[in-house]
């Protein structure tokens, strides 16, 4: 099908007997402030295999080392390869169940996606899309890792938005029955993931047709309530989405001088990621509130409520929400209200509020600003002379996509999903060269 993004890879396992619970580490890019953590990780992991040895945490990104760090990483692939450390499953995908600490596990599906379906440029209209912008600037470092690299781990998420449940949650009914594949406690807090493997055939046939019809342009256009000149958007990347630029620049590299037919199935052109619905109960998007530092409230204000009547909405201070507006409670000494903005040009509240902050921000350089999650803080900051808070309101799990449906890309900052603890653990490996 035209439209479909998802490809049935072979999964690479670390063989049977290994260690799982050494073998499985937190993603590189998290704990980037704690170099104590992964210090901690390098002591669990001792000689044991371990994907921190096939991985650079970035925690040690600007070491003088890193260079000697990388060269590593590709010989202990290699290693991994040759001694049979590492073994392939047949044509299937992988149906994942991970615990970490709240009242619901994350469900997800292991599988591959085709690079040729997802651009992170501004202004894309690729079926596979960052929910926030890719800063470009953080690819070059991690795609000197991926250069030289023989096989890849995965610890980027997809969301899809299916609120009947469709896709991924029935397959759960079917474990009983499936081989698994992994089951292991995490280290340092992770929790608990199990693996079952789903091989190509009848059950992944019907999972790609639920993906079909996320891309069916009139149930599209029916969910979000927009027309055809909205690009279609099936797959949304809530995590990892640097590892996922750095994949594509990396084929993009690969696939210069190669054939059609060679491109059409080379490795480097599918990267793994798990997709999870964005209505699984483990999800929980939290807003992300705003503070500002240096600057008078009622400024702040006239700053505000000009850029947003001149980009054609009426806005004003008032003493409560007004039905349907975009609404921020602000928050200073001596100053207390709710900031209203009626007939918004942007699709959900957070994209209204951080474009004319933006626009203040570049008028008002000694102005500084932070992103805070909690209403507790962003309040006790805000008490401060000198400080203005604004709240935002609760994310609906549906808005996610249709901001970025209507938006473009969110603003930075838009939400959190998920506390460090929480984030992938590397199991699955897939080569990229031939």
């Amino acid at each position: 099908m035209a439209n479909r993004c998802t490809y049935i890879p072979r999964i690479m396992l670390p063989r049977k007997g290994i260690d799982l619970s050494a073998w499985a580490v937190i993603a590189c890019d998290q704990y980037t402030s704690q170099p104590d953590y992964w210090a901690e990780t390098d002591r669990i992991v001792g000689d044991a295999p371990s994907t921190l040895r096939l991985t650079l945490p970035e925690v040690y990104l600007e070491d003088a080392d890193v260079a000697a760090r990388t060269a590593r990483i590709h010989q202990t692939m290699r290693q991994y390869l040759d001694n049979g450390m590492l073994e392939t499953l047949p044509a299937g995908m992988i149906l994942t169940e991970r615990w970490s600490g709240g009242a619901h596990p994350r469900r997800g599906l292991v599988l591959a996606v085709d690079l040729e379906t997802y651009d992170y440029q501004t202004g894309s209209a690729s079926l596979v899309r960052p929910t926030e912008k890719t800063v470009v600037e953080r690819i070059p470092p991690r795609l000197k890792v991926r250069q030289g690299a023989s096989i890849e781990l995965p610890h980027i998420m997809l969301l899809i938005d299916d609120p009947d449940r469709a896709i991924i949650e029935p397959l759960f009914a079917q474990t009983g029955s499936l081989e698994k594949v992994y089951d292991t406690d995490l280290m340092q807090g992770g929790g608990h993931i199990t693996g079952w493997f789903l091989p190509a055939g009848a059950a992944t046939e019907a999972v790609e047709a639920g993906f079909d019809k996320l891309s069916d342009r009139a149930v599209f256009n029916r969910k979000y309530g927009c027309t055809d000149a909205q690009a279609l958007l099936p797959f949304a990347v809530g995590d990892g989405n640097h590892s996922l630029a750095t994949a594509k620049a990396y084929w993009e590299e690969v696939k210069q001088g190669l054939s059609a037919a060679e491109q059409a199935d080379h490795p480097a052109r599918f990267v793994l990621a798990e997709v999870v619905n964005i209505h699984d109960e483990s999800i929980l998007i939290e807003p992300v509130h705003r503070v500002l530092f240096g600057v008078e409230p009622d400024e702040l204000l006239d700053g505000l409520t000009d850029f947003y009547q001149s980009a054609g909405c009426k806005a004003y201070l008032a003493d409560a929400p007004v039905e349907n507006a975009h609404c921020y409670p602000l928050l200073a000494p001596g100053k207390a209200g709710v900031l209203v903005v009626e007939a918004p040009k942007w699709a959900i509240p957070v994209a209204t509020l951080q474009t004319g902050l933006d626009a203040y921000l570049a008028q008002h350089p000694s102005v500084k600003i932070d992103y805070i999650h909690g209403e507790d803080v962003t309040r006790s900051l805000a008490a401060q002379p000198g400080n203005v808070g604004l709240l935002l309101p609760d994310i609906a799990k549906n808005d996610l996509f249709r901001g970025v449906v209507f938006d473009g890309v969110l603003p930075r900052k838009t939400f959190s999903m998920g506390e460090a603890h929480e984030k992938r653990y590397y199991m699955e490996a897939k080569a990229i060269v031939r």
